[in-house]
């Protein structure tokens, strides 16, 4: 067999020397760059298939400017046999779907696509730490008109069909997918490997070869700013509410677990508020034309994501915003649900009682499980049916595929993992007009240093929520609204990928949502394999506190936690009542993930680590001395501060 193995790898400004702009963005120009570290796992996966399939050819492609050059030999003295750059000014700006569209295009060029060169394999990291959106590789894939799989730890290569193991919320999946097909990786795969000696030799005398838009027959209609369908309309710092953190003092582990609870009885620290200052009322500029660019598109569409028979708790919180934003369109606008699976019709009255006015259910017995093909299909023709304004997804594993993939369907771009969903406008000074209504979507970048305002400008506007950011409505049994079915068109082709297993641990996202408390161990915490964070949880439990151990991404980058219980940016958004942090650093990341906590308190041995900055109350010492105190004060009744669960 005649296999390509094609790796697409990016290029990152490291976030640190990220600067902003007099214009209000994010200027990259001065950062020092490296291999974005989700790509260095894709590239060390195509390696592996290389090892089975000697006879496979390997090819690196990126697109950005000249520099990128340095990245891509870096591949070859891994051991990539050629490297493609696109690089062109007229390309600067783009957002996802451009690059989506213009990465496939140069993929099309080299004569790889559905119908041209079957047998190749397209490999990907997850997401890029300087955008993290996850959407290039669904956009490629779609574009390509092949099938994919996301989050993926591990891939074989066996009689033209791919093995894949990939991760979900509370497990995994066991999937089968014939070439051509795409897959993303994970950092929880196989790490990348150094350059070899003779590796470095050959990649100095092999050319990379760069093309232009002309090159490759692009147009520069849909690329670069100008033909992007979404922009990023502002850039702020995120900066920390949390008051000034009480630590614990004393001699030994039994003083110090003691002055935390004198601490946590005497309350935690208060930030000064001060007065805000009224928000003037911004002037319309004079002579500016108003306009409305939704071509009639009326309504907010949102997906009930159906795991184990019943909706995913993500699903429920995206009715929260999609409420607030009809009703701050206005003219009757209607929140749609568009439920789809196997036996779910049932389920319709559940979102109608949380906020759907309208509810569109899929009922296929092939549908029982999510894949991609069919849904994203059915979600095109639903789209086309009802012209909705605005497309919401909950950012979990099948939310993070389906969405981009849906917008390179409709045209659109797509906002991901947001924290804010908001109605407004958009003055374009040069134009002289004012785009509204618009919605604006908010969503942290650069590392969680940043909150960039993402619009889009094609209907719908695709916006994927965080987990755990918006509260789930409270339900209303009386509450009306209509159910209907829909029949999609669906073909054989939608259903080439085979689900061969699906598991799902005790652990994962429902818990660690409806947790009082929540116990994390980080990198500082492995010495004893989690065992101290799980017996704390532990006597939690047995007080009558709802309590559920989670971890940061190192311990799942060791292998000791399955993905489902990680917290962080890439992982889970909690909000519990209380969130203990041990051994855990405190990078942004993380912090991303359980800044909205009540109370935060952080265990590790180092008084400069920066969780520190960001926790209520706070012990200095090693774990392995603080819990098991910990753990006896929690036996004999501490709690916290909660009162046990009578149920």
């Amino acid at each position: 067999m005649s296999l390509t193995i094609i790796s697409l790898m990016k290029q990152v400004p490291l976030p640190s020397e990220m600067r902003m702009g007099d214009d209000g963005l994010m200027d990259r120009t001065k950062a020092k760059s490296i291999i974005n570290v989700d790509c260095g796992f894709a590239l060390e996966a195509g390696l592996q298939m290389k090892h089975d399939h000697p006879d496979a050819k390997l090819i690196v492609c990126s697109m950005g400017p000249p520099s990128f050059e340095a990245s891509l030999k870096k591949a070859l003295s891994m051991g990539y046999d050629e490297a493609y750059l696109l690089s062109d000014r007229k390309l600067g700006g783009s957002d996802t779907y451009a690059t989506g569209l213009a990465i496939s295009t140069m993929l099309k060029h080299l004569g790889f696509g559905k119908g041209l060169n079957e047998d190749f394999i397209v490999v990907a990291g997850r997401q890029t730490s300087d955008g993290d959106t996850a959407h290039v590789p669904s956009q490629v894939a779609e574009n390509l008109l092949i099938p994919q799989a996301t989050f993926i730890e591990v891939a074989t290569l066996k009689d033209r069909h791919i093995e894949a193991k990939r991760i979900i919320e509370g497990g995994y999946q066991i999937m089968r997918l014939p070439l051509p097909c795409a897959l993303s990786f994970t950092p929880t795969g196989i790490s990348p490997r150094r350059p070899s000696l003779s590796g470095t030799v050959k990649a100095r005398s092999t050319e990379v070869k760069v093309f232009s838009i002309d090159d490759i027959n692009l147009s520069d209609e849909k690329i670069g700013l100008s033909g992007s369908p979404t922009i990023v309309a502002k850039v702020t710092n995120i900066k920390s509410e949390r008051a000034q953190i009480k630590m614990s003092v004393g001699h030994n582990e039994s003083e110090l677990v003691q002055s935390l609870i004198e601490n946590i009885k005497s309350g935690k620290n208060t930030v000064e508020e001060k007065e805000k200052k009224e928000t003037k009322e911004k002037k319309r500029p004079e002579g500016f034309v108003d306009v409305d660019f939704r071509n009639g598109a009326s309504g907010i569409l949102t997906w009930a994501e159906v795991v184990n028979g019943k909706i995913s708790r993500p699903s429920l919180e995206l009715l929260t915003p999609a409420a607030k934003l009809a009703s701050d369109l206005g003219n009757n606008t209607k929140v749609i649900t568009l439920l789809i699976g196997k036996d779910v019709g049932g389920l319709a009255k559940e979102l109608i009682s949380c906020g759907s006015d309208e509810v569109i259910v899929v009922d296929d017995e092939r549908l029982e499980e999510y894949r991609i093909l069919p849904f994203a299909s059915i979600f095109a023709q639903v789209i086309k049916d009802k012209n909705p304004e605005i497309a919401l997804f909950a950012a979990t594993t099948a939310g993070r595929e389906l969405a981009p993939r849906i917008g390179v369907k409709t045209h659109g771009g797509v906002t991901a993992d947001c924290t804010a969903l908001e109605i407004g406008e958009h003055i374009d000074r040069k134009k002289k007009t004012i785009f509204a209504p618009i919605l604006e979507s908010r969503r942290p970048t650069y590392g969680e240093s940043k909150l960039a305002t993402i619009l889009g400008f094609v209907c719908p506007q695709i916006s994927t929520a965080r987990a755990g950011t918006f509260e789930v409505p409270t339900p209303d049994a009386g509450r009306k609204g209509s159910i209907s079915n829909f029949t999609p068109v669906l073909i054989d082709d939608d259903f080439v990928t085979e689900i061969i297993e699906t598991v799902r641990g005790e652990g994962g996202l429902q818990k660690l949502f409806e947790a009082d408390v929540i116990i994390t161990g980080g990198r500082g915490a492995l010495s004893d394999g989690m065992q101290l964070v799980k017996d704390l949880a532990s006597a939690l439990n047995s007080q009558g506190i709802n309590t559920e151990w989670a971890v940061s991404r190192p311990v799942v980058d060791e292998g000791l936690s399955e993905y489902a219980r990680q917290v962080g940016q890439t992982g889970k958004t909690v909000r519990p009542k209380v969130y203990v942090a041990v051994g855990v650093s405190g990078a942004v990341q993380h912090i991303a993930g359980i800044k909205e906590s009540e109370t935060i308190i952080a265990i590790n041995h180092n008084a400069k680590e920066t969780i520190f900055h960001n926790a209520d109350f706070g012990i200095v010492g090693e774990y392995e001395d603080v819990l098991p105190e910990l753990i006896d004060k929690v036996n004999a009744g501490f709690t916290f501060g909660l009162e046990a669960n009578k149920n």
